[in-house]
């Protein structure tokens, strides 16, 4: 780890982003859009996943454009991946600084791998559930 002295202002910049809300937010659309329907049909609840539809239109906008919402939360988790595990990753000297920069660091890695998970969920749910479904029934 580096000194915080030894930062450039760019890295400093970087180090401050909190990007574990931003991938949260992002990966829980894919998780609704996709999943949360599929998983309401696979169970017997198809009418309460048209109810959802009907009466929040936006799923309709985010299913559409899934794609989109897949390759952008996609790249956001993948440089949220790199900001956590890169080489270099920096603390405060002072001791209680650097301790709520732990503490801050273990929040953000905890995050990241909830939204993975939401990702996954929700990537499974929309890409390959149907494939799976056809070559095991094939």
């Amino acid at each position: 780890m580096k000194m915080k002295s030894e930062l450039t202002r760019s890295e400093e910049i970087v180090e401050g982003k909190n990007w574990g809300w931003l991938v949260l937010f992002a990966t829980t659309t894919t998780l609704v859009c996709c999943a949360l329907p599929i998983m309401l049909v696979t169970v017997g609840l198809g009418a309460v996943s048209a109810a959802l539809f009907s009466n929040l239109p936006f799923l309709v906008t985010l299913a559409k454009f899934k794609l989109w919402f897949f390759t952008g939360s996609g790249l956001l988790l993948a440089l949220s991946g790199w900001l956590l595990y890169r080489p270099g990753r920096a603390c405060p000297i002072d001791p209680a600084l650097a301790k709520q920069c732990d503490k801050a660091h273990k929040w953000n890695l905890r995050f990241f791998w909830t939204g993975v998970i939401f990702w996954a969920i929700g990537f499974i749910a929309a890409y390959l559930s149907l494939p799976i479904l056809e070559w095991l029934e094939g």
